[in-house]
Parts: structure tokens; C-alpha cells; sequence
């Protein structure tokens, strides 16, 4: 009988391995020891050849061996040889272990480009701002040329009453009369209360 050749290079040991597979579905652990010491070299070199990190390799390893003893009554002889079934329980496993380990890497990148954007909080107030900036210069341009020079240079440009007065070269009295007559217009136009 001519030995089958399979993707990772090893030959099928033949009725033996699928008769000691038959015995592990029975639940016969010294077939499960027979089965281990003749799959476990090629799981692990097939398994570290996806995964390329020794020690995943020895757990998805593992994790393959222990799947070959849950599972050992699904194989069906008659879709392929034992080794062929056990090797592709191996490269599953190695293939959704570099998937997981990817998606975990997608899920990390995605948390960070989240921490990373301002809250929804910090953007409705950012664009509070802008629209009460906006309606306050709408407001401004209400006002007279000398209120709305007043109001800016006394409150936005935080100089004093008599520094305003100088500056404009306007009396003290008519620069405080024009800020408070702004003052009242702006709030008026911007729905103020109070």
C-alpha cells in the first residue's frame, strides 16, 4: 500500500492512526497517548509555521491536541486520511488565532483613535461658542460706531473706562454713557434677561 503525502510534508502512518482515532472516540486514553506522541511534532510545526510565536505555537498546539480528543468520533475516513483531518483541525486553529490576534489589534487602534476625539460634550459646547461668538458680533454691528468701539476696547481688548476715553479722545462721561447704552443694546439683541 502506497503511503499519502499531505501539505505539511508527513506521511500517513495509515489504518493505524485511524484506528487509534477510533479508539480516543471511545474515550481510551492510552490511544489518545499513541495518537499525541505520533501528531504532536507535526500540529506544532505546522501550527508555528502560521503563528511564527513559539509560545502561541505551543498553546494553539495544545488547544489542537485537545480538540483532537473532543472530536475524534467526527472524523470520517472516508473525506480523508487521519493525519489529513488532524492537520487541518491545526491550521484552523493557527488561522483563527492570527485573526483574533488581529481583530484585537483593530479593536485597540479604534479605542485609541476614540480616546483621542473630544467627547460629544466637548463639541457641542465648542460649537455652542462659536454661535454665541457669532450672534454677539451680529449684536456688535448693531450698535453705534463709538458704542461698539467703546464696548470692544473696554471688554474684549480690557481697557480701562479712562483708557477707552483717551484712546478715542472722547470726554470720560460720553464713553461711559456710550457703554452703558451698548451694554443695554447688546443685551436686548442677544435676548438677555435680567
Amino acid at each position: 500500500m502506497k503511503e499519502a503525502v499531505h501539505i505539511s510534508g508527513v506521511t500517513d502512518p495509515g489504518p493505524d492512526l485511524r484506528e487509534l482515532l477510533n479508539h480516543v472516540a471511545r474515550g481510551e486514553t492510552d490511544a489518545f497517548a499513541a495518537v499525541y506522541d505520533r501528531v504532536s511534532g507535526p500540529v506544532f510545526g505546522l501550527v508555528r509555521s502560521v503563528l511564527r510565536d513559539p509560545a502561541q505555537a505551543e498553546e494553539v498546539a495544545q488547544e489542537v491536541m485537545v480538540e483532537v480528543w473532543r472530536r475524534a468520533a467526527h472524523f470520517q475516513p472516508d473525506r480523508g486520511t487521519a493525519m489529513g483531518w488532524i492537520m487541518t483541525l491545526a491550521h484552523r486553529r493557527a488561522v483563527d488565532r492570527v485573526r483574533s490576534a488581529q481583530a484585537a489589534t483593530d479593536r485597540e487602534e479604534k479605542a485609541a483613535l476614540l480616546d483621542r476625539t473630544p467627547a460629544f460634550d466637548e463639541v457641542t459646547e465648542q460649537v455652542e461658542a462659536r454661535l454665541e461668538a457669532e450672534q454677539v458680533r451680529r449684536c456688535l454691528r448693531t450698535l453705534t460706531e463709538l458704542q461698539n468701539q467703546s464696548v470692544t476696547l473696554a471688554y474684549y481688548r480690557g481697557l480701562t473706562y479712562r483708557e477707552v476715553s483717551e484712546l478715542l479722545s472722547v470726554p470720560l462721561g460720553t464713553v461711559k454713557t456710550r457703554l452703558r447704552d451698548g451694554l443695554i443694546r447688546l443685551r436686548d439683541c442677544l435676548g438677555v434677561t435680567g
